[in-house]
């Protein structure tokens, strides 16, 4: 099984700017009303529509309200990450930081309002 995520917005262009240029993901398929793209890696995709498309049912038609979904992204250096997107000028939502169950992670948002968290794992101290 093979889950790919999507968020209906209006903001295609900018979330494929955005998720290219700060997040270095590729395309895998676009065309007018729909992108889908793919980490560096290629281990994971995450889709984008366009509201109200004729082409498709109700069901996904509405567009994202802003609110109420995050993703996470685990990196193997987050702190050589945090210094890459800030050097890029992408707000930083979340100031890097340890937490106690291990998380080292900072966060920013798409421009869909999505928050993107991005950590390195590793065990509690």
């Amino acid at each position: 099984m093979k889950l790919n995520a999507g968020i209906i917005t209006d903001k295609l262009a900018e979330t494929k700017a955005f998720y290219q240029t700060v997040l270095n993901f590729g395309i895998t398929f676009e065309n007018d009303f729909y992108l889908l793209l793919h980490t560096p890696n290629q281990q994971a995709e995450l889709s984008f529509l366009l509201p109200n498309h004729p082409s498709q049912r109700p069901v996904f038609q509405k567009p994202f309200a802003g609110e109420g979904v995050y993703l996470t992204i685990e990196v193997g250096d987050v702190d050589a990450e945090y210094q890459r997107i800030r050097s890029l000028n992408v707000p930083i939502e979340i100031e890097l930081r340890d937490e106690p169950w291990g998380d080292r992670h900072f966060a920013i948002v798409d421009p869909n309002g999505i928050g993107i968290d991005m950590v390195t794992y590793a065990n509690p101290s």
